[in-house]
């Protein structure tokens, strides 16, 4: 059974300025499939390597796979489907797979527009593939896909073709018994450009146990488990003996939820001697970090040089808008606790909703200089077709291209000014925030390791504004004010809307939700990743919906 996994090559301008990132899921899906006995896989990457169709065409054409696996998120659903289409074109009898968040809503739509794939596997990924391949290779495909729990397909029916999803398969009891193969990748081309250092991507936890209004991964993941500390770390000293990553990022949505198991990481990185060899970063709450601040100094002691927060707005319309039960002036507490810390601070905040104007856009970068974080990003809200805010700004959206929703690309039009002025005050607010911390702030901040990680993220920025790629400004022609009018975004005004599949998927955070209802105690969910009424305590760990 020869399985190829494919990387579709998308780039958009957004997280990748800070380097190559190593795609986890191929390392966590290959240890899954070997450890089932299936051996024979090959993963290529096509983004981090840029090869074109022509190129992808070549590599093909000398492979001969029985199965063909790629995965998407939403900006690389049509990179995805066009990869599957040039597979089936060559290998026309391989099995051709797609995984990820967005086939697992979207497999209507995804399906109608790209009838040349096979399968799409629904969730996470390990059990189900591996259900998937087995059937395959024992010969009962396709008769028996009805039987694979989590997958939807095209099958003939009585009026012609019709779209089949199974029931949703169980979530991953056992995130511990995954043992991710990392050797499937290429180390030499995933570098951290901050610290011209290797770096993965490794997972502690899976989903989260809180539903913010603009966030999917809750509902993807469905429950919130957490893996034992140990094991992450010795994944983690893996990383560094055999493939020299000397920085990582926890993929956790917000791996501080869970205090308890978060400080037994920590104190194992340093009980191994990791700490002073591999720096790391996290994305966390608000909330979390005045919780923890008499932990902040151990967390900076394991090697955490980088945390972002999940601050979103400066104003508490927004705040609220978001789910996120807490106030402007605990963002600016929590930022200023993490400095104090010895750790690099960046702030979050999400713009371009349709009640944008130039002085919401002035009064995120007035706020910037008050908190005083380190770095600062001004993310384009995005709009996921699977997210409650979408549904509320529904009538909002107008653009349904996909591929544009990417953090950087304007998706709805603010109803004070057009997405080209969005833009052009976002970049404003990027150009005056680095260059004031360029000149005063990044060369007094201290030194040794904290202020050398400055600057090396200032020479990021500074790297991909020079080479254009920064917000995808070389692609829409955008080079200043005077540019505005020429700026294009490429929109396909072709591509159309589509209703979410989600009748058979339920977090339990939604559950969790819906009891508390019943009972009349509160009527919304857990909530924020930016704040919440509820917080992981020690003694709250195995809450009802919170699986550990």
């Amino acid at each position: 059974m020869r399985i190829l996994l494919i990387h579709p090559n998308y780039h958009s301008g957004g997280a990748e300025i800070a380097g190559n990132w190593p795609p986890a899921w191929a390392a966590y899906l290959t240890g899954a499939l070997k450890t089932a006995g299936f051996r024979d896989v090959r993963f290529i990457d096509t983004m981090t390597n840029d090869l074109s169709d022509a190129d992808l065409r070549a590599i093909l054409a000398d492979e001969r796979p029985d199965v063909v696996g790629v995965t998407a998120i939403t900006p690389s659903i049509y990179k995805a489907e066009s990869v599957l289409k040039l597979v089936k074109d060559l290998h026309p009898g391989a099995v051709t797979v797609l995984g990820g968040i967005h086939g697992t809503f979207m497999y209507q739509q995804v399906l109608s527009e790209a009838p040349w794939i096979d399968v799409i596997v629904r969730g996470e990924g390990e059990e189900v593939l591996i259900d998937l391949i087995r059937t395959i290779d024992e010969g009962r495909w396709p008769a028996d896909r009805q039987a694979i729990k989590g997958v939807a397909f095209t099958e003939a029916g009585p009026d012609g073709p019709r779209i089949v999803a199974t029931p949703a398969a169980p979530t991953i009891r056992n995130l511990d018994a995954i043992a991710p193969d990392w050797s499937i990748l290429e180390w030499e081309k995933y570098k951290y450009i901050p610290l011209n250092a290797r770096v993965a991507i490794p997972n502690m936890a899976r989903g989260c146990p809180f539903t913010c209004s603009f966030c999917s991964q809750w509902k993807f993941w469905r429950d919130y488990r957490v893996r034992d500390p140990k094991k992450v770390v010795d994944e983690i000293e893996t990383l560094y003996q055999r493939h020299d990553v000397r920085f990582f990022i926890l993929a956790d949505e917000e791996p501080t939820i869970n205090r308890k198991k978060f400080v037994e990481f920590c104190h194992e990185l340093i009980a191994r001697g990791l700490s002073s060899k591999v720096l790391w970063g996290i994305n966390t709450r608000v909330t979390d970090i005045l919780r923890d601040e008499k932990f902040l100094p151990l967390y900076r002691e394991a090697g955490l040089i980088h945390v972002s927060l999940g601050t979103e707005a400066a104003a508490q319309m927004k705040l609220d808008r978001f789910h996120k039960e807490t106030k402007v002036a605990d963002n600016k507490k929590a930022i200023r606790l993490l400095r104090e810390a010895g750790i690099v601070v960046e702030a979050q905040f999400i713009v371009g909703l349709e009640n944008e104007t130039a002085e919401t856009l002035e009064e995120t970068y007035r706020m910037a200089l008050d908190w005083k974080p380190d770095l600062a990003n001004w993310a384009m809200y995005t709009p996921w077709p699977f997210t409650s805010l979408f549904q509320e700004l529904r009538d909002k959206v107008e653009i349904f291209d996909f591929e544009k929703y990417n953090f950087v690309t304007p998706i709805i039009k603010p109803e004070a000014m057009d997405r080209t002025e969005l833009l052009d005050r976002v970049m404003n607010n990027y150009r005056r925030f680095y260059m004031r911390k360029a000149l005063f702030s990044y060369p007094w901040s201290g030194t040794g390791q904290r202020r050398r990680y400055l600057f090396g993220c200032l020479k990021a920025f500074l790297k991909s504004g020079f080479e254009r790629k920064f917000y995808d400004l070389g692609k829409v022609g955008y080079w200043g004010p005077q540019s505005k009018k020429s700026v294009d975004f490429h929109f396909d005004k072709t591509r159309t809307g589509a209703p979410i599949q989600a009748a058979d998927w339920e977090s339990n955070a939604e559950r969790s939700q819906r009891a508390r209802a019943a009972k009349g105690a509160m009527t919304t969910a857990a909530k924020a990743c930016g704040g919440g009424v509820e917080q992981m305590e020690e003694a709250d760990e195995t809450r009802a919906g919170y699986r550990t």
